[in-house]
């Protein structure tokens, strides 16, 4: 039995500032709404050291002493596993500036929800949050797609 297996690599980071949280409202049609930066992992490239670029070229900060919080998982049914590192910092220097990704812009935590989140964004903010946690594993059944926060 082989242990290989397709995989799709990403990142997504949440930067703060004090009371602020930096939110993007993003422009795909695929996946539309508020989150926070992050991108595609690039192969050969260190999950930091995409998360650095990712962040930057999403809003044109430079983070650095980022933190791994977990990670997100989804088994497609496809045949394939999609794993996203999550990452946050307070760390960062630069001019906040949006991209083609979306409209970037700080928002207090506390009013976050008034905003159109991401779908499943919601699910994801716990690992950021909550220290116990440290994955969300999305996953089929019956046709269905379940989760579980570990």
């Amino acid at each position: 039995m082989s242990r290989e297996e397709r995989v799709i690599l990403a990142n997504m980071c949440m930067v703060s500032d004090d009371d602020k949280i930096l939110v993007m409202a993003r422009k795909s049609d695929d996946w539309p709404g508020i989150c926070f930066p992050g991108g595609h992992i690039e192969p050969n490239e260190s999950f930091v050291a995409s998360t650095v670029r990712e962040v930057y070229e999403e809003t044109g900060l430079v983070v650095s002493d980022l933190k791994l919080c977990g990670h997100q998982q989804f088994t497609m049914p496809e045949g394939y596993r999609y794993i996203v590192f999550l990452y946050k910092t307070d760390t960062f220097s630069g001019q906040l500036k949006s991209s083609e990704e979306g409209d970037v812009f700080w928002v207090k935590r506390s009013e976050l929800e008034q905003y159109q989140l991401a779908d499943g964004f919601d699910v994801m903010l716990s690992i950021f949050e909550d220290e116990a946690l440290s994955e969300n594993y999305y996953y089929i059944e019956n046709d269905n797609w379940k989760w579980k926060n570990l």
